[in-house]
Formats: C-alpha cells, sequence, structure tokens
C-alpha cells in the first residue's frame, strides 16, 4: 500500500508537469498566428521543432503517468483483493468453530450477507477508499502548488464551486446509499421467499396455493419495482448536478482567464492550462463524495463482521496433542438447558456404556434422546455435570480426536449437493478410502441396490439437501457415511425411522458385526431397534424411568413395557 501511494504522488506529479508541455505549445501557436503580420517571427523551423518536442513530451509523460497509474491499481487494489481473501478465510474458520447454539440464534442468510456483501464493502474501502482520497489529496496539493505559482486569483475562482460539488455529490450519494440498501433488502426478502417456494414447491401444489403465492410474489415485486424506481429518480440527478458545477467552473475560468490576458498578465497557454486542471480535479473532487459513503458502508460493514468475530465459541480444543479414543462412555449427574429456550432438556442423566457394547434410549417427543446424541459429540457442552469417555472428562480429550471416533448419524440426513460417493466418502480423506469402500458400506446400510439402479449409479449429482431421494434412502447414505469412517463410537439418532421394518431388520442384520465391535447408542422410538440392545435406557421428561436389558424391562411392567404393548397393537 506504501508503495501504492508512492506510485499515486509520482504519476500526479508527471500527469500534472505534462500539461506546462500543453501551454507552451499554445503560446507558440499564438505566436506563430500573430507573429506573420508583425514579423516577430521569422524562422518557422525553429517554432515547429519547439511544437514537435512540446508535443512528444507531453504524449511520453502521459504514457509514463498511464504506466504508474496501472502500477498503483496493482498495488493498492490487488492488496485490497489479499485482503478480502484473508477476512473471508479468517470469517469462514471462525463459523466453523462456533457452537450450535450460535447457529439457532442467527439466520442463515445474515451469516451469509456478512462474509460476502460486509467483506465487499470493507475490501472496496480498502481499494478505491483509500486509493481515491490519497489521489484528491495529492493531486489537489500539486495543482495548487503549481496554479497559485502562475496566478493565486485565477486559482481561486477555478477551485471555488469544487467544495460544493463534493457536498451536493455527498449528499446525493447518502441519499443513494439510503435506497440502495432498501433495495437490497427487499431483493433479499424476494429471494428468501423464491428459495421458500422452491423448496416447498410440494406442498404448494398439494395444497393447491400456486395463485396465491404467485400473488403474494407480485406484491413484493410491486414493492422492488417501488424502491428501484425510487432509486433509479434520485440517481439521475447526479450526473446533471456534476455537469452544471463543473460547467459554472469552465465559465469562471473562461471569465477571469480572459480578463487577466485581457490586462497582459497570463498568456493564452495559461488560460488553456487552467481548463486541463479543472478536468484533473473533477474526478478526484466528485469520487470524494462516493468516497464518503463507501467509509460509511465499510465502518458499518466491519462492525458487523467484527460482532461474529469477537463471538467465542462455547465449545473449544483445549488439547493440541491428539488422543485415543477405546469407546468407554459415561455420563455422570449430566443437565442440560436450551439457552435459546430455557427448556431443561436433561435431568440428572447418569449412565454407563461399556466399550463394545450398545445402549438405545427411547422416549416420547421432546424427552431429551437426541440431546444426548449432541452432548456426546461436544456440539453441546453439559449444563451441569460430567461426561466421561475413557474414564477421562472428555473436556480433556483432543476435540478433534473425539469427533473422529465418533459415527454420528443425525436424526435430518443431511447430504450435499454432490454425488453419491462424494456423500459417503464426505467423513474420511480422499487417499485413505475409494468407491469400492463406498459401495461394500453402502451394501451395509442397505442401499446399494438403491444406487446402482440409478441412471449414473454412485456419480448421480444429488439435488439441494439429497432432495431427489426418498426418505429412507437419506437415512441409509448417511449410515454408509458413518460407517466408512470405522469409528470407535456409533451413534444413531432416530436413523432407521423413514424405513419400513422390513429394511429396517435386514439394515441391523448387516450391522450387526459392526456392533459387535463399537460402542454404539441407538436413538430410536421402534421396539425392534432397541431390543436387541445390551442395555435399554427409557427417558421420560428428561430423566432416566428405566434402565435395563429388554427382558428385564419387559418383566418389570413399567414404561418400557407400555411402549412394547402400543407398537404390538399398532402392528396387530
Amino acid at each position: 500500500m506504501i508503495a501504492g501511494f508512492g506510485l499515486i504522488i509520482l504519476s500526479n506529479l508527471i500527469s500534472i508537469y505534462s500539461i506546462d508541455f500543453v501551454g507552451k505549445a499554445i503560446d507558440d501557436i499564438e505566436k506563430i498566428l500573430t507573429g506573420f503580420g508583425t514579423g516577430e517571427v521569422t524562422d518557422m523551423s525553429i517554432v515547429k521543432r519547439g511544437l514537435l518536442y512540446a508535443a512528444l513530451m507531453f504524449i511520453g509523460l502521459k504514457l509514463l503517468s498511464g504506466l504508474l497509474t496501472v502500477g498503483v491499481r496493482l498495488m493498492i487494489i490487488a492488496t485490497s483483493r489479499h485482503i478480502e481473501y484473508d477476512l473471508k478465510n479468517d470469517i469462514y474458520d471462525h463459523y466453523q468453530k462456533l457452537s450450535l447454539s450460535f447457529y439457532k440464534k442467527n439466520k442463515t442468510g445474515d451469516l451469509m450477507n456478512r462474509i460476502t456483501e460486509d467483506v465487499a464493502f470493507v475490501r472496496q474501502y480498502l481499494g478505491p477508499g483509500i486509493m481515491y482520497p490519497i489521489n484528491l489529496i495529492s493531486t489537489a496539493t500539486i495543482l495548487l502548488v503549481f496554479m497559485i505559482d502562475i496566478d493565486w486569483k485565477l486559482t481561486l475562482y477555478t477551485l471555488g464551486p469544487l467544495p460544493i460539488l463534493s457536498f451536493l455529490i455527498y449528499k446525493v450519494a447518502s441519499t443513494i446509499n439510503k435506497k440502495s440498501k432498501s433495495v437490497q433488502e427487499q431483493q433479499s426478502h424476494i429471494s428468501s421467499i423464491v428459495q421458500d417456494t422452491f423448496s416447498g414447491i410440494r406442498v404448494i401444489k398439494s395444497f393447491n396455493t400456486e395463485t396465491t403465492t404467485e400473488d403474494n410474489y407480485e406484491k413484493e415485486a410491486a414493492e422492488y419495482e417501488k424502491r428501484a424506481l425510487s432509486l433509479a429518480q434520485t440517481e439521475a440527478y447526479f450526473g446533471p448536478l456534476m455537469i452544471l458545477i463543473v460547467g459554472v467552473s469552465n465559465l469562471l475560468i473562461l471569465y477571469m482567464g480572459g480578463v487577466r490576458y485581457y490586462e497582459g498578465k497570463l498568456s493564452i497557454g495559461v488560460v488553456a492550462q487552467y481548463f486541463m486542471y479543472l478536468n484533473m480535479l473533477i474526478w478526484p473532487f466528485t469520487a470524494l463524495g462516493w468516497v464518503t459513503m463507501l467509509v460509511q458502508r465499510a465502518e458499518a460493514s466491519m462492525f458487523r463482521i467484527n460482532e461474529f468475530l469477537k463471538e467465542k465459541p462455547e465449545i473449544e480444543n483445549q488439547i493440541e496433542k491428539e488422543t485415543p479414543i477405546q469407546g468407554k462412555i459415561e455420563f455422570r449427574n449430566v443437565s442440560f438447558i436450551y439457552e435459546n429456550t430455557g427448556i431443561e432438556a436433561l435431568k440428572n442423566v447418569s449412565f454407563t456404556v461399556e466399550k463394545g457394547k450398545s445402549l438405545a434410549i427411547m422416549g416420547r417427543t421432546g424427552s431429551g434422546k437426541s440431546t444426548i446424541a449432541l452432548l456426546l459429540a461436544r456440539l453441546l457442552q453439559p449444563s451441569s455435570g460430567e461426561i466421561f469417555i475413557d474414564d477421562v472428562p472428555y473436556e480433556n480429550l483432543n476435540l478433534n480426536s473425539l469427533r473422529d471416533a465418533i459415527g454420528f448419524v443425525p436424526q435430518e440426513a443431511f447430504l450435499f449437493s454432490d454425488t453419491i460417493a462424494h456423500n459417503i466418502l464426505f467423513g474420511v480423506n480422499d487417499s485413505e478410502k475409494g468407491q469400492s469402500d463406498a459401495e461394500k458400506y453402502a451394501q451395509k446400510a442397505a442401499v446399494h441396490n438403491n444406487i446402482m439402479g440409478f441412471k449414473e449409479r454412485y456419480e448421480t449429482i444429488l439435488g439441494e439437501r439429497g432432495v431427489t431421494l426418498s426418505g429412507g434412502q437419506k437415512q441409509r447414505i448417511s449410515i454408509a457415511r458413518a460407517l466408512i469412517k470405522e469409528p470407535e463410537i456409533l451413534v444413531f439418532d432416530d436413523s432407521l425411522s423413514a424405513v419400513d421394518t422390513e429394511t429396517e431388520e435386514e439394515i441391523l442384520q448387516n450391522l450387526q458385526s459392526e456392533l459387535n465391535q463399537k460402542t454404539t447408542l441407538i436413538i430410536t422410538h421402534r421396539i425392534s431397534s432397541a431390543k436387541n440392545a445390551d442395555y435399554i435406557l427409557v427417558l421420560d421428561n428428561g430423566r432416566i424411568a428405566e434402565f435395563g436389558k429388554h427382558s428385564e424391562l419387559v418383566s418389570k411392567e413399567g414404561v418400557y413395557f407400555s411402549l412394547v404393548q402400543k407398537q404390538l397393537v399398532e402392528l396387530d
């Protein structure tokens, strides 16, 4: 940037100095036109050489100034792009570290705007927003020295209207800025409506609400049109305003320059130079109002960016060294309260799962089953109590090692807009495993035959969030994705709810060898998924209602027994 500032000053100095040769050339032409009559010009060859010299010097200096201007942009604009690159990476990296509670409190659209539009506004300030003020200051300073040295009165007339121009442009630019934000907000609103419409097109069609949806969109589009027209009307003042002020400045140069020329205090070449000096100042002064607006927007944007960068993740990796995980799990008096709702999801929950054993967790909706899975993966932190992995408090384990050791199949199967193969291989390095491994674990998850039925098979590109697949297919691909990691701990969070009992039985049989070797948590509503687990934990309103083996809990004829009875009735 410092190199760029130096090039700006040098470029402006050369460019302004070149105008002096234009003035000399015009004075020489005046001598030619008046000299023949008076006999002052006797040798035309000398005059022609002078004109040629002036022309070549002017062109040469302008070319040099142009090359320096290219250098300015390569230095300052390129630097701002590097800063933009670093800032986007810093924000994105910080987003990865922030906890789940942060994402529950903030909208995705707002997060997207801060890493795109806000960073772009900061980049504009660090590029043009710095370059143009330096350009104005250096140009105005050098020109003032040149112009005052020639004639201070004409300088005053020339520069007088320019501050007024800058102020008026600032006012217009501020209004344009406000209206631009209003247009952008409405555009974002329309984008959200369109996104919701496309995502929920099945619901819209099934409820036959296409006309209502279209009417709502039309209203929002009309509001956008209104705001956009208002912005266009304000922008229409910009050009004429600039032409008016510049025209007034030109008239003042013409008048005052003519007076000074008539008095014999200035030559015609110097008056011409002043016209060129004015043209050099027009853009820097015009840009000043725009730059002021840029600074305001960049300040607001950087404030918004810093809001997130200052946000501390609730869960941080305290142990740099990798820690091996065997798979024993212990919850000791664990409670958890969701900060955004105040709901106490778990209340003094304690249980132990030995390495290689399985635990099924059952209970009604909202009883805290999924919260246990999220706490185990340290996606949430207990409000009170402790969680131990291999008899070590899991805060004392390397966070990456812990999560690498867990194969997590979430309740809502999320698939990326990529190939099926890449979705299955998502959790492993491509160098470690390939498509043959993806096929192996897809077979275990009972989804291989479905994939082979697709035209592109494992190279099939999935739609957004895996919309091209059924719910059961998405869940089974998620299971394959968890298994291919070959983790020490497997967590199935109601991950067979979208498949029929026959497919469920096939998957459980295929996974039996996996389940016998790994510590497994099966969160489910189905007795068929839970009955073969080593232990069953039944939650009721965040508390442990029952804990034991299938046969023990059935014989107790308690909460678990009532669930068995209900599901048997449903099957009948």
